[in-house]
């Protein structure tokens, strides 16, 4: 009898190993594949997941425009539904923020409003460029993004990754798969899977904000739109590798300085998983960190769904404020002096660094908060040099209103607005410093 329950445990323990296995390499493979890879598709070459949001976008749009409608309500209503939106000063101002996104997103999306409300470069870029891309990408990509992150992959790749993520950038191994889905997918999915994994306890609050503020750019596919409007295709390679180098250079500096250098090193939750240092055997333990992760994750369904109904959480909190303070950027930077006057700060920069539009380039710089897309529009008549910098600075910057700083905000990652913009000065600055004379020798 003792033989028999003993071969009944190994062919259970056998059936349990394989389905580990299977999992590991299957769903990694779908996750990296869905991420990381890109393909040409109706002549478009991006990653699967651009693919399926350009065809939702294009075979699927009173759909999508009906969806987006609905995404706006509940993001409007959600804050006061929960009796959150009066917690505090921050949530309050958000709150507002986003019953004025609803209204703006009704009035385009019903053709009624100002004349000024729909110039091309005010609210249908931030409707078709901005909002209904997003709105389908976070859900979708948020059902993708738990094959990529619960089934091993980041314990195996974050063991390998330590001796360079943690002396660099001060963060876990685990979060070099983060950083390139970020960088070369979409800043929302990346800050999507940074919250997943922070809210998991795999993150301490220093670690998810250098991560969140400093990989999250946007994502290879808008560096090509950058690209060809500053007729710089011609100069790809230089500007893609240059951009990517940079970007990590600064995050590795801002990973230091205040604010993020001060910020507290603790989990929020109770009991942390704080990644094991490994000096020896690292592939076994790789290994076996990777089947711990499979073994402990819920059923495979359970788990979709719990990342879907994350991802249309985020999509509704995100929204609504997306609309609302990306067209408060674009109209201070179109129809007002203030960004003239935030381009003084920049100007002595650009003049030690002897630019050779050094007005110009400052009033980018300090456009890039606003929008990302903003400071390639003021220099698409400038030098070549020029545009180069302000191209490669609007990818390292991350930091902008009108996106990124509204989805950071909707996380758990407790940075205020204040620090944003604090670590968005940072990084013009340090980009600035690192790719000028980069620049000049290329040009």
């Amino acid at each position: 009898m003792e033989d028999i329950r003993e071969n009944e445990l190994t062919v259970k323990r056998s059936k349990t190993d394989f389905m580990s296995v299977f999992k590991f390499v299957i769903c990694s493979l779908i996750g990296i594949f869905s991420f990381f890879v890109t393909f040409t598709y109706n002549e478009k070459s991006s990653i699967l997941l651009d693919h399926i949001v350009s065809w939702i976008s294009t075979n699927a749009a009173t759909f999508v425009t009906v969806y987006i409608i609905i995404m706006l309500v509940c993001g409007a209503a959600y804050p006061f539904i929960t009796k959150t939106w009066n917690k505090d000063i921050v949530n309050i101002v958000m709150s507002v923020f986003k019953v004025i996104g609803l209204g703006i997103g009704l009035l385009l999306i019903s053709g009624i409003g100002p004349d000024w409300l729909f110039d091309p470069s005010v609210g249908p870029f931030l409707m078709e460029k901005l909002i209904k891309p997003v709105g389908v990408l976070i859900p979708i990509g948020a059902i993708f993004l738990a094959l990529l992150v619960s089934y091993g992959l980041l314990e195996f790749i974050g063991v390998f990754m330590q001796p360079i993520m943690r002396p660099i950038f001060r963060t876990p191994g685990r979060s070099a798969v983060d950083a390139v889905a970020s960088f070369v997918g979409s800043y929302s999915v990346g800050l999507l899977l940074t919250n997943r994994v922070f809210k998991q306890g795999k993150y301490t609050i220093r670690e998810a904000a250098i991560i969140a503020t400093g990989f999250s750019t946007v994502s290879v596919t808008f560096m090509v739109v950058v690209a060809n409007t500053l007729d710089l295709m011609a100069y790809w390679t230089s500007f893609f590798w240059v951009s990517l180098i940079v970007t990590f250079m600064v995050t590795a500096i801002t990973a230091r300085i205040w604010p993020l250098g001060k910020l507290k090193d603790e989990y929020i939750v109770e009991q942390g998983d704080p990644e094991v240092i490994v000096t020896e055997k690292r592939l076994l333990t790789a290994w076996t960190e990777a089947m711990q992760a499979v073994k402990h994750n819920p059923p495979f369904l359970k788990n979709l769904l719990q990342h879907l109904k994350e991802g249309l959480l985020m999509t509704m909190s995100v929204l609504p404020s997306i609309l609302s303070i990306g067209l408060l950027g674009l109209i201070l930077a179109m129809y007002t002096p203030i960004f003239d006057w935030v381009a003084y700060i920049f100007v002595p920069f650009t003049w030690i660094l002897q630019l050779p539009e050094p007005m110009l380039t400052a009033k980018a710089l300090a456009v890039s908060i606003a929008e990302i897309f903003l400071p390639a529009l003021l220099v698409v008549k400038a030098t070549v040099i020029t545009k180069f910098i302000v191209a490669v600075v609007s990818i390292s910057a991350i930091l902008f209103f009108s996106a990124v700083i509204p989805v950071i905000i909707s996380t758990d990652i407790p940075l205020t607005i204040r620090q944003l913009i604090i670590i968005w000065f940072q990084r013009v600055v340090l980009t600035l410093i690192l790719v000028t004379p980069i620049a000049f020798l290329l040009f």
